[in-house]
């Protein structure tokens, strides 16, 4: 099943890798159903790299949200161009709702080895429509708030995003 994000920038879809990251898409899932991700913001772009969302307000005010869940990086899926992968600190089980959509292949960030910093970023879905609208959202003028780097200047808000059957 599908979701689809509808965002100030224009609407995407993605698909989630259910097989390969069930923890992780339940729990992605679980966030999307309870309206979680409406009307946070993406709150850091960084161009040929990263689109991050699903943890900030406009403002920069952090969302509360659940417990940490266990990072499934391991599952032989690659950090390439449209993947969704779940962020995280510098402590491998520590994902909880932020995620971020790879603008470009980020072989830097899979999993190949068991330490913390070796260990990448759980890749849990891809954009299957709207990559352009990605690809705006990069590129948008950024600037510093507070201790975030890469915050747009203007908020990019994510309106809702709903499962599609």
């Amino acid at each position: 099943m599908a979701i689809r994000f509808e965002t100030t920038l224009g609407n995407f879809t993605v698909e989630l890798f259910d097989a390969e990251a069930p923890i992780t898409t339940d729990n992605f899932r679980q966030y999307v159903r309870d309206g979680f991700y409406d009307g946070l913001i993406f709150h850091r772009v960084i161009p040929g790299f990263v689109v991050q969302g699903g943890g900030m307000e406009p403002g920069m005010k952090e969302r509360p949200n659940r417990p940490a869940i266990k990072n499934e990086a391991g599952n032989g899926l690659r950090n390439l161009r449209g993947t969704l992968s779940m962020a995280r600190t510098g402590v491998i089980d520590s994902a909880t709702s932020q995620f971020f959509i790879n603008v470009q292949d980020n072989p830097n960030l899979d999993h190949r080895g068991e330490s913390p910093s070796m260990f990448g970023y759980a890749v849990f879905g891809k954009v299957i429509e709207g990559m352009e609208v990605v690809d705006r959202i990069v590129s948008v003028p950024t600037t510093s708030a507070g201790f975030h780097q890469d915050v747009p200047a203007t908020d990019v808000v994510i309106l809702k995003a709903c499962e599609m059957e």
